[in-house]
């Protein structure tokens, strides 16, 4: 049974970050997802495996600069549900291809727009990147160690959680709407407003006095002794998110150290505290704490690597990861009991599939011809 977003035909405008991940997203739960790459990049042959950003989609290579590629993707966008570019604001509009445009074609479309700032606010048409939206956003100081710099997370709370994910969401929902009011609409998605929204309760919990502004200090974000990651003997590294009474209760059992000399609550004291766990935990390798620890309810985990990962038990009998061309990679998520998500194309090369999909959405061989010799598709 395809995904559950089988049936729906996306068009992707092809960009970097956030936007090629949206487009995994949707091309991981059935859609149809057309990527839309320059017709200079479309050189032959097949996409790289390593690219997982890209598996699931087709490619057509189309000239944005000439008219008759415009009026390529205008075609396209008539037979499509949705749309999404990442360009800063206005950079469709100068294409030709800006939502007016495309709604004028197609009413029911969903038009993604992906950006960093916004459509809109004093910083909307600069450039910037994760860093910067998840500093602006009262994110990025929060996160890092007690006296040391903030410490960026990855991007994955600005590109990705922030960014890609909540454009999917927000293109879905959409897409939902669309099925009581029959039209489409725009979506502005931004990474400065997705990650304050993944900043929620953080803003809640400070508002209460339950989490302060200094760095490292909050049970949260390696403050608390009872969660946090710790080395082990061997220079590996182990979690331990002990909060409620009952886990902390079987941590102290582990560990060996009396309630008396490790209370839980006492804040002033979790720097101290912290180093009598550390001492503990570095007296054992990581897989002779994973005997005693694994599979309790301390709240543990071994820290793996990407290697490590996909070949963990618990990950392998979930099948949390898949091998795709000898790639390991995340499989489709979340799952679904009745229209299971599977892996539908390997990672596109740019122009891959232009004829194919052209053919597919009302084009004719003469037309791909006429397109291919005015350079308006490659």
């Amino acid at each position: 049974m395809p995904g559950p977003l089988n049936g729906f035909k996306i068009i992707e405008i092809a960009g970097i970050g956030p936007g090629p991940y949206c487009g995994m997203l949707l091309a991981d739960l059935g859609a149809e997802v057309v990527r839309v790459d320059r017709a200079e990049a479309a050189a032959g042959g097949t996409g790289s495996p390593a690219d997982i950003a890209a598996r699931g989609k087709r490619s057509v290579g189309v000239n944005l600069k000439s008219p008759a590629g415009v009026e390529v993707v205008l075609r396209l966008v008539e037979r499509a549900d949705a749309l999404f570019e990442g360009f800063r604001p206005g950079v469709m509009e100068r294409l030709g291809l800006g939502p007016d445009v495309c709604l004028g074609r197609n009413v029911a479309l969903v038009y993604g727009r992906m950006t960093g700032w916004g459509q809109e606010g004093p910083l909307a048409k600069v450039a910037g990147h994760d860093i910067n939206y998840i500093a602006l956003a009262g994110a990025l100081f929060h996160m890092g160690r007690r006296g040391q710099p903030p410490t960026p997370p990855l991007n994955l709370v600005g590109d990705f959680g922030g960014g890609g994910l909540l454009l999917a969401y927000g293109i879905v929902c959409a897409l939902l709407e669309r099925t009581r009011s029959g039209k489409g609409q725009v979506v502005d998605a931004a990474m400065i407003d997705g990650a304050a929204s993944l900043m929620g309760v953080f803003f809640g919990a400070h508002h209460s006095g339950f989490w302060t502004e200094e760095r490292g200090a909050n049970m949260l974000d390696s403050g608390a002794h009872f969660y946090d990651a710790y080395e082990t003997r061997d220079g590996k590294w182990i979690s331990i998110g002990s909060i409620e009474g009952q886990f902390y209760a079987l941590l102290l059992q582990q560990i060996g150290i009396p309630a008396d000399e490790l209370p839980q609550w006492e804040r002033e004291r979790w720097p101290e505290l912290k180093e009598k766990v550390a001492a503990v935990i570095r007296s054992r390798s990581r897989d002779e704490w994973c005997a005693t620890m694994e599979g309790t309810d301390v709240c543990f985990a071994p820290v793996l690597t990407m290697g490590e990962a996909p070949q963990h038990p618990h990950n392998a009998a979930r099948g949390t990861f898949v091998e795709v061309g000898g790639v390991a990679q995340p499989a489709p998520a979340p799952r679904f009991s009745r229209t299971r998500a599977e892996l539908s194309h390997p990672p596109a090369a740019a122009g891959q599939h232009t004829d194919e999909v052209l053919r597919q959405w009302g084009f004719e061989d003469g037309e791909i011809r006429r397109l291919r010799n005015a350079m308006a598709i490659g």
